[in-house]
């Protein structure tokens, strides 16, 4: 972060008197008028911070205008909090292991109504509140889809008034941060809270011991009843730490509560006193790994130990802050589930099915059919994948280990699962026994934590209409059978908060120039933006904020790459995780496929194309990790060869993160949602892109499926095989060499990756992608889909060349994508899971 020295601030006037309106209407008893933010980013320089205007930095007023909107945050926080509590309402508690939450001075700007004030006030002290915007690191609490979709359903949760809780860890360093070394990923420690964080509220208070390990004893009542209990045992700490989530209009403030891991004990001054000094802190150096970083390394057993830990860790805190905070207002346990809702984003909290039947049983002595009656009434499930492998399981041995009581109880619900329920469905079927029995039988035998999921909860959601078909003919069809209206759907959705108003200013002020204000809380209201796509004045000014968007863009690349990149060229922009499924190698052989083209023909006619990359593939995944390294490879011979006149560029920008993507989305033509059919489970990158105002290119995967259906056939492109052709093609028998060998050009592009053409300092690194393609048998069908993808872009390129039919395309793409707000999908979840209502702040 720069510390460069600001302009001192003009003389400061006379404070406003507190009691101000915000301009949305919110009343607050601190100064919400320009004079009086700036008062308060002056003081909280001078007394927060010890600083003077004159020798400030930049970060030192980010800091200081950063508390003066969270000092007007806090005061609703403190009233949504005085109003659930004293009206014992009823809550929804999120449990996810992410949250990709980015930059939040902006968005809390935005959805606290202060952007104006702010600055104003910024300008009256000589500063601009997007230089002091760049001073903040984006949260590390998350890395892709899933923990972005959990950030915006917290930010709808506030916006709608719905009394709910996040729950996670506090990384201290979060997933990592990406170079590029040589055109292949490094990561090296995303050091996010070094300096510390404006926004966090640390809460001792509310600590919460977490024990580990151990062994289970059997001992017995007076009249022979067994009760285990678990001894011996290793102990955690979780520290807690407060965000407060604000919603839009600042009506309703909950907030994320994350843990941070402390040894139960820092230092042995025994052992120190004795000379022992790296042993002293030992146990302090052990704990606090597991709020170290997200997602580590699990090719190992200790990676695959530290992940169970880490898992049961925050999912036990979150469990204890849940029944600490109920059993302040309520004591009969018949009446939790009418106060508390939990719902678990995808299979890493599934620990929580067995952590309650724990605490319940053990702690609290409830019987046990009561207990799992509680529980099941409790806890909700969203599956977020159609990959069985992805579907999380643990050894038995390992759980043993970690976790021998919950162990103990796993395999009691699955006896009386498989005797109870599953026997009165199907009597006699041990085939079906089998295939739903927690435990899946093998050398060593492993815990399917999907499973539990499933049987603990009252209800289990699928995220794209797409995904829960397939989820109830496939995955989970033998489920649906048991539980017939158990799997819902619910669709996934963005929030327009930020993935609009703050990323795109420019386009939001077009909008409510054109249709009014509003529509950052009722997305549908874009649909009257359809009524202006012909119109001649609207196309151009839309596409000239589209422009100045991409010339931004275009200058991020400089500063970033170095690579020169012209805003008139079509910027073709795939960002996502970095997995085989999602298939940047199918992009990659098209740009090969539009390459040679180019190099048989350099004056070939094609509009200019810009190639955009953004992703970070797990530590781990070496195929992932060499896709990365061709991509770059790739991109530096075709940025560097002047015989193709400037018209392809490829660029992999590095560190992809929220604050990238504000940046890319916002500038896209076209959105690259490329995934083999009946992979993907959703999207939400998909909803961004359409939002913004670019096509998408796609297969009918996911929630392109819907996106389709909302924008139009004529207003998107859609290539490639089916979930249905795709079954066929498998039941036939896929041979990628069948294509390989009938397509002259994808044999040449194929080839060509696999050579040493791009690599020629490094003989067969790209290797490794061509030989998964034919020999490793091609598992995403990415030869199959080739020739049609090419089609697809072929189309795409005589669209562009149609400027008012692009526009067109355009604009009825933001129009028409008011279904995927997240204010809409968590209407749905209270509504119709979580049976939650609204609770207005007074």
């Amino acid at each position: 972060m720069s510390a460069t020295k600001s302009k001192s601030p003009r003389a400061a006037k006379k404070s406003v008197e507190a009691g101000d309106e915000s301009p949305n209407g919110m009343k607050f008893n601190v100064a919400t008028t320009p004079e009086g933010l700036k008062r308060s980013i002056l003081n909280h320089l001078k007394f927060t911070l010890a600083r003077d205007a004159q020798s400030a930095s930049k970060r030192d007023w980010w800091i200081a205008t950063c508390h003066a909107v969270h000092d007007r945050i806090l005061e609703r926080f403190i009233q949504t909090m005085e109003t659930h509590h004293g009206g014992n309402v009823r809550r929804v508690y999120y449990l996810s292991l992410e949250y990709l939450m980015g930059r939040m001075l902006n968005n809390n700007i935005w959805n606290a109504g202060l952007m104006e004030p702010v600055k104003e006030a910024l300008k009256e002290l000589d500063l601009d509140l997007a230089d002091l915007e760049e001073q903040e690191e984006d949260m590390g609490l998350g890395n892709g889809g899933l923990g972005r979709l959990a950030a915006c359903f917290l930010d709808s949760l506030a916006t709608l008034e719905y009394p709910a809780v996040g729950y996670g860890i506090y990384y201290e360093f979060g997933m990592f941060q990406q170079e590029f070394r040589d055109g292949r990923q490094a990561e090296k420690p995303d050091a996010w809270r070094k300096f510390g964080t404006p926004w966090e509220i640390v809460r001792p208070i509310y600590c919460q011991t977490v024990h580990l390990y151990g062994q289970v004893e059997m001992n017995f009542d007076d009249l022979g009843n067994p009760h285990p209990t678990w001894v011996h045992t290793r102990q955690l700490i979780g520290l807690p730490y407060d965000i407060p989530i604000c919603g839009y209009g600042a009506k309703t403030v909950n907030f994320l509560r994350l843990w941070e891991s402390r040894a139960s004990q820092d230092f042995d001054l025994k052992i120190f006193n004795e000379g022992g000094y790296v042993q002293a802190v030992q146990e302090k150096a052990i704990a606090e790994t597991i709020s170290k970083v997200l997602y580590p390394n699990d090719s190992s057993e200790q990676g695959k130990e530290l992940r169970l830990v880490q898992q049961y860790f925050f999912v036990s805190c979150s469990l204890q802050d849940i029944i600490r905070r109920w059993k302040d207002k309520n004591s009969d346990w018949s009446k939790f589930h009418e106060k508390n809702c939990i719902q678990l984003n995808d299979t890493h909290p599934a620990i929580t099915v067995a952590e309650l039947m724990r605490i319940l049983v053990d702690e609290e002595g409830i019987e046990w059919d009561r207990a799992w009656s509680i529980t099941r009434k409790v806890c909700n499930y969203t599956n977020h994948t159609l990959l069985p492998e992805a579907l999380e399981k643990w050894s038995v041995p390992l759980f043993e280990k970690v976790l021998p009581r919950h162990l103990q109880i796993i395999f009691e619900l699955n006896r009386r699962f498989l005797e109870d329920e599953v026997e009165a469905k199907w009597p006699g079927d041990d085939e079906m026994k089998s295939r739903l029995s927690l435990i899946e039988e093998g050398y060593p035998k492993m815990i399917r934590m999907a499973y539990l999921s499933v049987i603990g909860s009252q209800a289990v959601n699928g995220v794209a209409a797409l995904h829960t078909r397939l989820l109830r003919q496939n995955l989970f069809a033998d489920f649906d059978a048991l539980y017939p209206g158990k799997l819902q759907n619910k669709t996934n959705g963005i929030t327009p908060r930020r993935w609009l108003q703050g990323c795109n200013p420019r386009l939001s002020s077009l909008i409510t120039r054109t249709i009014g204000d509003g529509w950052q809380s009722d997305l549908d209201r874009l649909q009257k933006l359809g009524d202006y796509a012909d119109d001649a004045a609207f196309q151009q000014e839309f596409m000239e904020i589209k422009r100045a968007n991409k010339v931004d863009l275009a200058e991020l690349v400089l500063n970033e790459t170095g690579v020169k990149i012209s805003p008139d060229a079509i910027f073709d922009v795939q960002i996502k995780r970095l997995h085989e499924y999602k298939r940047q190698h199918l992009n990659l052989l098209h740009i090969l496929h539009l390459y040679r083209k180019l190099l048989h023909n350099p004056d070939l006619d094609m509009q200019p194309r810009v190639f955009l990359f953004g992703a970070k593939a797990a530590p781990g995944y070496t195929l992932a990790k060499k896709i990365i390294h061709a991509i770059n490879a790739v991109g530096e011979h075709i940025n560097s060869d002047e015989r193709i006149q400037g018209k392809l560029k490829v660029l992999f920008m590095p560190n992809y993160r929220v604050t990238l993507a504000e940046h890319m989305i916002p500038a896209a033509d076209v959105s690259e949602q490329i995934s083999t059919a009946g992979k993907e489970a959703s999207g939400t990158g998909n909803m961004k892109f359409a939002l913004n105002g670019a096509l998408t290119v796609g297969t009918l995967d996911g929630a392109n499926v819907e996106i389709l259906e909302e924008v139009g056939e004529e207003n998107i492109f859609i290539f490639g095989l089916t979930v249905e052709e795709v079954d066929e093609l498998r039941a036939r028998g896929y041979n990628p060499f069948d294509y390989y060998y009938n397509d002259p050009d994808l044999r040449a592009v194929v080839d060509w990756v696999g050579s040493n053409t791009f690599c020629m300092d490094e003989p067969g690194a790209l290797t490794p992608i061509r030989d998964s393609l034919l020999d490793g048998g091609d598992p995403f069908l990415v030869l199959a889909d080739f020739a049609a993808y090419c089609e697809a872009q072929e189309r795409i390129d005589a669209a562009y060349r149609d400027k008012k039919r692009w526009a067109r395309m355009a604009i009825l793409n933001t129009a028409r994508v008011g279904k995927f707000s997240s204010d809409r999908t968590i209407h749905q979840y209270a509504k119709e899971i979580w049976n939650l209502n609204a609770v207005p702040v007074g």
